[in-house]
């Protein structure tokens, strides 16, 4: 019996792996396809990725973040360490819808610093732990299991799974913040015609942020579908 469960464990999460890996696929493709649709429609107002979150940061009360360009493609994020937006160089000289979309959203990650937002503050705390356990994955794993299996000794991979858990945890932490930014990004732009001047364009700013969500989304559960497995492994070979 622990033979037949060990082979439907396997190959349970060898199946989630591989669904959740098409369905992220799936996933970016859209996120990219629209972002580059909504990348050449220029916004009705004009205005500039740069401008739009230096709007958006003077609106909420923030004078203390800078907004700068920072090299690649889909490289935009906020450093709360040193209080910048950082938005990659097609949104900062864009004036575009997309561009205006994702501006507003990583400024709504300054906010959230700004008015400390509980899921933020908490992420940003754990940060230095999560760079460790990602490290530990690394190796552990593929060592852990050559040894589970070579010598029956589980302690190796143990210490990665465990290493990998929190990494999963942290994937899911980041849902909230980042759901929460899009909303304030949203919010903020549905109310400030001169940035967005039509429903139209708001409708497609709230589309794209959506899509770029679900990225997310699928991260953490291509991170849980891992950890199902790499536990699996332990706790199956362990009986």
């Amino acid at each position: 019996m622990n033979h037949i469960a060990m082979y439907i464990g396997y190959n349970s999460a060898w199946f989630l792996m591989i669904v959740i890996a098409i369905v992220s696929f799936i996933v970016q493709w859209r996120f990219k396809s629209k972002f580059n649709q909504y990348a050449e429609m220029p916004l009705l107002s004009g205005l500039s990725g740069q401008e739009v979150a230096e709007r958006m940061l003077r609106d909420n009360g923030i004078y203390d973040v800078e907004v700068i360009s920072v090299e690649g493609e889909l490289t935009d994020h906020y450093n709360p360490e040193n209080k910048t937006v950082n938005l990659s160089p097609d949104v900062y000289n864009g004036r575009s819808v997309a561009s205006a979309a994702v501006a507003a959203h990583e400024c709504g990650h300054a906010v959230q610093h700004a008015k400390a937002y509980s899921w933020l503050s908490l992420r940003s705390a754990i940060v230095p732990v999560i760079n460790v356990a990602s490290t530990l994955t690394q190796w552990t794993l593929f060592i852990g299991v050559l040894l589970l299996f070579f010598i029956h000794s589980p302690y190796v991979l143990a210490i990665g799974v465990a290493a990998l858990a929190l990494v999963t945890t942290f994937s899911f932490i980041t849902l909230p913040v980042e759901f929460d930014a899009s909303r304030r990004a949203l919010a903020w732009l549905n109310n400030n015609y001169t940035v967005m001047q039509t429903r139209e364009e708001h409708e497609q700013a709230k589309d794209a942020l959506w899509w770029a969500a679900m990225t997310y989304v699928v991260a953490a559960l291509s991170a849980l579908a891992t950890l199902l497995y790499y536990a699996s492994l332990l706790f199956n070979r362990r009986d």
